[in-house]
Protein backbone atom coordinates (compact mmCIF):
# COMPACT_ATOMS: atom_id res chain seq x y z
CA UNK A 1 0.00 0.00 0.00
CA UNK A 2 2.69 2.40 -1.06
CA UNK A 3 0.22 5.23 -1.77
CA UNK A 4 -0.46 5.50 1.97
CA UNK A 5 2.21 7.76 3.40
CA UNK A 6 2.65 10.72 5.68
CA UNK A 7 2.04 14.09 4.11
CA UNK A 8 4.47 16.93 4.48
CA UNK A 9 3.82 19.66 7.05
CA UNK A 10 2.59 21.92 4.23
CA UNK A 11 -1.03 21.60 5.37
CA UNK A 12 -1.02 22.62 9.06
CA UNK A 13 -4.79 23.21 9.15
CA UNK A 14 -5.50 19.53 8.50
CA UNK A 15 -3.94 16.15 9.16
CA UNK A 16 -0.29 15.50 8.36
CA UNK A 17 -1.20 12.06 7.01
CA UNK A 18 -3.29 10.78 4.14
CA UNK A 19 -6.88 10.10 5.09
CA UNK A 20 -8.11 6.83 3.65
CA UNK A 21 -11.88 6.82 3.09
CA UNK A 22 -14.49 6.70 0.37
CA UNK A 23 -14.62 9.64 -1.99
CA UNK A 24 -17.59 11.85 -1.02
CA UNK A 25 -18.72 11.77 -4.64
CA UNK A 26 -19.10 7.98 -4.41
CA UNK A 27 -21.54 8.19 -1.47
CA UNK A 28 -25.20 9.06 -2.12
CA UNK A 29 -25.87 10.62 1.31
CA UNK A 30 -24.38 13.42 3.38
CA UNK A 31 -20.72 13.51 4.45
CA UNK A 32 -19.32 15.12 7.57
CA UNK A 33 -15.72 15.24 8.71
CA UNK A 34 -14.20 15.85 12.11
CA UNK A 35 -10.65 16.33 13.34
CA UNK A 36 -9.40 15.12 16.71
CA UNK A 37 -6.92 17.83 17.80
CA UNK A 38 -4.16 17.46 20.37
CA UNK A 39 -3.32 20.28 22.82
CA UNK A 40 -0.26 21.18 20.71
CA UNK A 41 -2.45 21.70 17.62
CA UNK A 42 -1.46 18.52 15.81
CA UNK A 43 -4.13 16.29 14.33
CA UNK A 44 -4.63 13.10 16.33
CA UNK A 45 -7.25 11.64 14.06
CA UNK A 46 -9.79 12.22 11.30
CA UNK A 47 -13.33 10.83 11.28
CA UNK A 48 -15.65 10.82 8.29
CA UNK A 49 -19.38 10.30 8.85
CA UNK A 50 -21.37 8.98 5.91
CA UNK A 51 -25.08 9.59 6.46
CA UNK A 52 -27.70 7.71 4.48
CA UNK A 53 -30.45 8.23 7.03
CA UNK A 54 -31.48 11.76 6.06
CA UNK A 55 -30.00 13.55 9.08
CA UNK A 56 -31.00 10.88 11.61
CA UNK A 57 -27.41 9.70 12.11
CA UNK A 58 -24.65 8.15 10.08
CA UNK A 59 -24.72 4.76 8.45
CA UNK A 60 -20.92 4.56 8.61
CA UNK A 61 -17.95 6.20 10.28
CA UNK A 62 -14.40 5.76 9.00
CA UNK A 63 -11.62 6.86 11.33
CA UNK A 64 -7.92 7.38 10.67
CA UNK A 65 -5.78 7.51 13.83
CA UNK A 66 -2.02 8.06 13.58
CA UNK A 67 0.45 6.30 15.83
CA UNK A 68 0.42 7.85 19.32
CA UNK A 69 -3.18 9.07 19.15
CA UNK A 70 -4.79 8.70 22.59
CA UNK A 71 -8.00 7.47 20.93
CA UNK A 72 -6.13 4.26 20.02
CA UNK A 73 -5.59 3.35 23.69
CA UNK A 74 -8.50 1.12 24.67
CA UNK A 75 -9.33 -0.88 27.77
CA UNK A 76 -10.19 -4.59 27.50
CA UNK A 77 -13.60 -4.92 25.80
CA UNK A 78 -13.88 -1.16 25.11
CA UNK A 79 -15.27 -0.25 21.69
CA UNK A 80 -13.23 1.89 19.28
CA UNK A 81 -13.86 5.64 19.24
CA UNK A 82 -15.62 5.33 15.88
CA UNK A 83 -18.16 2.88 17.29
CA UNK A 84 -18.79 5.18 20.26
CA UNK A 85 -19.33 8.12 17.88
CA UNK A 86 -21.70 6.06 15.75
CA UNK A 87 -23.77 5.12 18.81
CA UNK A 88 -23.78 8.74 20.01
CA UNK A 89 -24.97 10.04 16.62
CA UNK A 90 -27.72 7.43 16.56
CA UNK A 91 -28.71 8.39 20.12
CA UNK A 92 -28.22 4.78 21.18
CA UNK A 93 -27.06 4.78 24.80
CA UNK A 94 -27.12 1.01 25.35
CA UNK A 95 -23.80 -0.33 26.66
CA UNK A 96 -21.79 -2.03 23.91
CA UNK A 97 -18.53 -3.93 24.23
CA UNK A 98 -16.14 -5.94 22.08
CA UNK A 99 -16.79 -9.64 22.62
CA UNK A 100 -14.41 -11.18 20.05
CA UNK A 101 -11.77 -10.24 17.46
CA UNK A 102 -10.93 -12.23 14.34
CA UNK A 103 -8.03 -11.55 11.95
CA UNK A 104 -8.66 -12.24 8.30
CA UNK A 105 -6.62 -11.63 5.12
CA UNK A 106 -8.16 -9.38 2.45
CA UNK A 107 -6.62 -8.49 -0.91
CA UNK A 108 -6.76 -4.85 -1.98
CA UNK A 109 -5.38 -4.82 -5.49
CA UNK A 110 -1.91 -6.37 -5.16
CA UNK A 111 -1.73 -5.62 -1.45
CA UNK A 112 -2.62 -7.94 1.40
CA UNK A 113 -4.46 -6.38 4.33
CA UNK A 114 -4.81 -8.16 7.65
CA UNK A 115 -8.24 -6.96 8.74
CA UNK A 116 -9.45 -7.32 12.32
CA UNK A 117 -13.19 -7.96 12.49
CA UNK A 118 -14.55 -6.89 15.85
CA UNK A 119 -17.61 -8.73 17.05
CA UNK A 120 -19.65 -6.43 19.29
CA UNK A 121 -22.41 -7.09 21.79
CA UNK A 122 -24.68 -4.92 19.57
CA UNK A 123 -25.16 -7.11 16.49
CA UNK A 124 -26.41 -4.25 14.28
CA UNK A 125 -22.89 -2.72 14.29
CA UNK A 126 -20.20 -4.05 11.97
CA UNK A 127 -16.65 -2.96 12.77
CA UNK A 128 -13.30 -3.67 11.14
CA UNK A 129 -9.80 -2.27 11.63
CA UNK A 130 -6.51 -2.47 9.77
CA UNK A 131 -3.10 -0.84 10.05
CA UNK A 132 -1.72 1.06 7.07
CA UNK A 133 1.92 1.04 6.01
CA UNK A 134 2.43 4.44 7.71
CA UNK A 135 1.10 3.16 11.08
CA UNK A 136 -2.25 4.91 10.76
CA UNK A 137 -5.08 2.77 12.15
CA UNK A 138 -8.19 2.73 9.97
CA UNK A 139 -11.46 1.77 11.68
CA UNK A 140 -14.74 1.34 9.83
CA UNK A 141 -17.94 1.17 11.88
CA UNK A 142 -21.22 0.58 10.07
CA UNK A 143 -24.80 0.57 11.37
CA UNK A 144 -27.12 -2.17 10.18
CA UNK A 145 -24.95 -2.99 7.14
CA UNK A 146 -22.33 -5.74 6.91
CA UNK A 147 -18.84 -4.68 5.86
CA UNK A 148 -17.86 -6.77 2.86
CA UNK A 149 -14.56 -7.08 1.01
CA UNK A 150 -16.02 -4.89 -1.76
CA UNK A 151 -15.79 -1.87 0.55
CA UNK A 152 -11.97 -2.00 0.64
CA UNK A 153 -11.82 -1.38 -3.12
CA UNK A 154 -13.72 1.91 -2.61
CA UNK A 155 -11.19 3.26 -0.09
CA UNK A 156 -8.73 5.85 -1.38
CA UNK A 157 -6.70 8.78 -0.03
CA UNK A 158 -8.80 11.93 0.04
CA UNK A 159 -7.29 15.23 -1.19
CA UNK A 160 -5.70 17.45 1.46
CA UNK A 161 -7.89 20.37 0.33
CA UNK A 162 -10.92 18.59 1.82
CA UNK A 163 -9.50 19.34 5.28
CA UNK A 164 -8.32 22.94 4.72
CA UNK A 165 -9.89 25.64 6.86
CA UNK A 166 -11.23 28.80 5.35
Amino acid sequence: MSFLRRRSAATPAGPDFDVLAMDPGDWPGNLGAGLLPAPDGTCQGVFLRYDLFGGRGPAMIIGNLPEGSPARELEEGQVPFEVAQLLLALENDEPVEVVDVEDMPVMQGDNLLIVRRLKLSESRISCVQFDRSDNVLVTIASWDRPITDDLYTLLKPLPAELFQQG
